[in-house]
């Protein structure tokens, strides 16, 4: 169940990445939800996201 919810954290996350506000409002709840070493993995997930998003790199405090 955890594992599904990683794999679901990450395609809302892809599909708002548009905006930014609603980037970080969906990351915030991805760290309520998910275990810690699926955050780490998240944080892993979105260094590579977010290199061609320049935009979003302000999100990646949420992570740290």
């Amino acid at each position: 169940m955890a594992r599904a919810m990683f794999e679901y954290t990450k395609t809302v996350l892809k599909k708002v990445s548009f905006n930014v506000d609603l980037f970080r409002i969906e990351l915030n709840k991805a760290t309520e939800r998910l275990l810690p070493y699926e955050i780490n993995e998240l944080r892993i997930w979105l260094e590579k996201f977010i290199v061609n998003k320049p935009e979003l790199n302000s999100c990646l405090v949420i992570v740290n």
